[in-house]
């Protein structure tokens, strides 16, 4: 797999690679917080584990006679490796959002995602303390995401038995394809949400924005992929079905009813009866970039109950087209009662 693909999967967890460091690395920034370049958490691992995880791991008469001794040629290797650790950072971004960058759909969000990760390359002089206390405030924050990865990766890693074997998931020769596929949704279903925020920031309304082309790449990303397709992905891949045409296929079907799935969503915002659809609609009032709004946008005068049967049936018909085409004959079923569950569906 290429590397740029692997990193693009990793998507943000791979600003989480310093707290993968041993224990013993970061203990040093609990005593003497450590900001590299307007970064704790790049700090915590670059000065911590080069620096004072000794003071907490070797003895410290040991560490204060080395450093005497060295100091002055331990510091000029230090900075080097500190520069061009920070150089390195640069390729890392340049990896992660040059292929995309022009991306019909996700251009933007990668655009975003550019500039969200060159921020944490400022200098300290250039953020006032207001800007670092929020960076110390999200170096926490992903302590705290990396502890629910750590408790998480030991259930996966449990050996339960059943029947006498082991039923753990790193065993199965699926495990590493999950991994992959949940990995992407993550990362797709992130660039879905920054598609969403930066076409209705709060307080900001640019209907220019609101296209058809705009809202089918919001709901593709960040509703579509894991709401239908990751489970179905995920289903087909325990049952030894790992073939790319396959999944291929399986994504064209399951992506178009994710789009239908959203705009029935859409539509019973406005439209639906509370009572049973259990939530009262506000997608007008937080100036969401929905289906209604697109298609307001499209007619002078528009009847959208009648456009959105007429939009319903379009679509279950595209579907059944698409399971003809794409489908197996013995999968077929299982799209089917996918697709009858949201049909004319009221909540």
């Amino acid at each position: 797999m290429p590397l740029s693909r692997w990193l693009r999967s990793l998507g943000v967890l791979l600003l989480l690679t310093p707290c993968w460091a041993p224990w013993e690395r970061w203990l040093g920034s609990l005593r003497r917080p450590s900001v590299v370049l307007g970064c704790p958490v790049l700090g915590s691992w670059h000065s911590s584990a080069r620096c004072w995880c000794h003071v907490w791991t070797e003895e410290p008469r040991a560490f204060c006679s080395s450093f005497r001794m060295n100091g002055n040629q331990k510091l000029d290797a230090y900075n080097q490796e500190k520069q061009d650790f920070i150089q390195h950072f640069s390729e890392i971004v340049k990896v992660l959002t040059e292929g995309e960058l022009g991306h019909p759909e996700t251009g933007d969000a990668i655009s975003q995602l550019k500039e969200v990760l060159e921020y944490n390359l400022m200098e300290p002089s250039k953020q006032d303390a207001s800007g670092l206390q929020r960076a110390l405030t999200m170096g926490w924050c992903v302590e705290l995401l990396q502890a629910f990865f750590l408790v998480s990766d030991e259930i996966m890693d449990s050996s339960l038995t059943l029947g006498g074997r082991s039923a753990g998931i790193k065993s199965q020769p699926y495990y590493l394809n999950l991994l992959v596929l949940f990995l992407q949704s993550s990362y797709q279903t992130k660039i879905g949400q920054t598609l969403d925020l930066i076409t209705a920031p709060q307080g900001h309304v640019d209907l220019d924005k609101y296209t058809e082309k705009r809202y089918k790449s919001i709901v593709k990303y960040k509703t579509a992929f894991y709401s239908f397709y990751l489970p179905v992905a995920a289903a087909r891949y325990m049952a030894g079905i790992d073939g790319e045409k396959e999944h291929a296929n399986a994504r064209k079907i399951l992506l178009e009813m994710g789009e239908f799935f959203q705009v029935q969503d859409d539509y019973l915002d406005l439209f639906g009866d509370p009572s049973v659809t259990g939530k009262v609609g506000t997608d007008i009032q937080d100036n969401k970039c929905s289906w209604l709004v697109v298609q307001c946008l499209q007619w002078e005068e528009l009847d959208l109950p009648a456009v959105f049967l007429k939009y319903e049936e379009n679509s279950y018909s595209c579907l059944l087209h698409l399971m003809e085409q794409h489908a197996a004959p013995l999968l077929t079923a299982i799209f089917l009662e996918l697709a009858k569950k949201i049909y004319k569906r009221k909540n």
